[in-house]
């Protein structure tokens, strides 16, 4: 039940990108808070499993992504759940920014910042979280056990090996 896909496709990771970015733009343009709180949620259940009890990922991998004209285009899951757990951060630290401090201008730039990176990821592909998840990987504060294939890409891509070996 808290599980995370490994493989995810990488077109439904971005249409629940794209959709935290229109939450978020939603909350920073009309000023609604209340939309944090389903935004934070989403991360929260996108993190501990998956798709399975976030609306937006039913949404983007059972109706967006089986819809879309080319296949699937599948990407370690790992660097994705990390990206979602850094979803969780900015999102749970807006939450308590404004309901418990009163900090309506730092919420604001938390959301913001949330946005670009979604933005980011939804538009042109680019996952700062999974940037952020092979640095760690690289300096080895990340083991390579929790992600063989993010360390071997030839794991992924067979082709990659076979170059290798000319």
């Amino acid at each position: 039940m808290f599980t995370f896909p490994n493989p995810v496709n990488e077109y439904a990771a971005r249409t629940v990108a794209g959709g935290v970015v229109v939450m978020c733009a939603a909350a920073l343009i009309f000023r609604q808070p209340w939309i944090l709180v389903p935004l934070a949620y989403g991360f929260w259940a996108r993190v501990l499993s998956g798709p399975r009890f976030s609306p937006l990922g039913q949404f983007a991998t059972r109706v967006v992504a089986p819809r879309l004209p080319w296949g699937p285009k599948l990407v370690p899951g790992p660097p994705k759940r990390f990206a979602q757990a850094i979803g969780v951060v900015f999102s749970t630290t807006a939450l308590v920014l404004w309901f418990g401090f009163g900090l309506h201008g730092a919420t604001w730039v938390v959301v913001a910042m949330l946005t670009v990176a979604a933005f980011l990821e939804s538009a042109l592909g680019l996952c700062l979280g999974c940037k952020a998840f092979a640095i760690l990987m690289r300096v080895g504060l990340i083991p390579e056990s929790v992600c063989v294939e993010c360390g071997d890409l030839s794991l992924r891509y067979p082709e990659l090996d076979a170059a290798s070996s000319r």
